[in-house]
C-alpha cells in the first residue's frame, strides 16, 4: 500500500480447498495486510483438544487463545485429516466459536489494515469490512486441490475419500445453527476453478483499487 494513512479490511470467504487461503495470502502480500486463517484456528483447536482432552473445554480454550503467538500455529502439523473431521465439529458448537469469535475480532481491532478468510467472516466476524470476496470452484476441483496438498504431506489417502471429505465437510458448514457458511450480500465471487492464481490476484486486486481510489483518491 502506498500510504501508510489508507486503511482497509478485506474478508475472505468460502468453502474447504475453494482458494480462499491462497486468494487471501496474495492479497495480504501485494497490500501489505496482516492476514489471519480461522481456519487453522478452528484447526489449533482440534489440536489442543485431541492432545490434552481437558475437562473444561471452554475455560482451557479460553486460557490458550489468551497467549497465543499466531507464528507458532505454523511449526505445527494441522492439517491431518482427522484434524479436519474435529475441526468441522467442534466448528458446530457456539461456545467454540464464540472464544474464536473474540479472537479474530481483537486481531481486527489491533490491525487497522488486515484480511481475515474463513467461512463466516464477512457474516459474523467483519461484517464491516471494506471488501468481502467469496471463493467457489467445483467438488472435483477442490477435491484434487486437497488431494495433492495431503500427497505433500506424505498422507496416505485416496481421491474419492478426500472428495467424500469435503462434500461432507461443505454440507456441515452450511446447514450448522451457528454461523453457517453463507455468501454475504455484497461478497465479490471468486470461481477458483475458473481462474489460475494470477487471474485470480488480478481480479481481487481490480476491486481493492477501485476501493482506494474511491476512498482516497488518486
Amino acid at each position: 500500500m502506498k500510504s501508510k494513512n489508507k486503511i482497509i479490511k478485506i474478508s475472505c470467504d468460502g468453502g474447504a480447498s475453494t482458494g480462499k487461503s491462497t486468494g487471501a495470502k496474495m492479497i495480504s502480500k501485494k497490500y501489505n495486510l496482516k492476514f489471519l486463517s480461522s481456519g487453522l484456528l478452528y484447526r489449533y483447536a482440534s489440536f489442543l483438544l485431541m492432545k490434552y482432552k481437558p475437562k473444561k473445554k471452554i475455560n482451557f480454550l479460553k486460557k490458550k487463545f489468551k497467549r497465543l503467538n499466531q507464528k507458532n500455529l505454523n511449526t505445527l502439523n494441522l492439517h491431518s485429516p482427522e484434524i479436519s473431521k474435529y475441526s468441522a465439529n467442534i466448528a458446530k458448537e457456539r461456545k467454540v466459536r464464540d472464544v474464536l469469535k473474540r479472537f479474530q475480532i481483537n486481531f481486527s481491532k489491533k490491525n487497522k489494515n488486515c484480511c481475515i478468510e474463513g467461512r463466516d467472516i464477512s457474516t459474523k466476524i467483519l461484517p464491516n469490512s471494506d471488501i468481502k470476496f467469496f471463493f467457489k470452484c467445483n467438488l472435483n476441483t477442490a477435491a484434487i486441490r486437497r488431494y495433492k496438498e495431503l500427497k505433500k504431506k506424505d498422507y496416505k489417502v485416496k481421491l474419492k475419500d478426500v472428495k467424500k471429505a469435503l462434500r461432507i465437510r461443505n454440507n456441515l458448514d452450511m446447514k450448522r445453527k451457528n454461523s453457517p457458511l453463507l455468501k454475504h450480500r455484497d461478497a465479490i465471487e471468486i470461481d477458483t476453478g475458473k481462474l489460475n492464481k494470477q487471474a485470480m490476484l488480478k481480479k481481487m486486486t481490480k476491486h481493492v483499487d477501485e476501493f482506494l481510489k474511491r476512498k482516497y483518491g488518486n
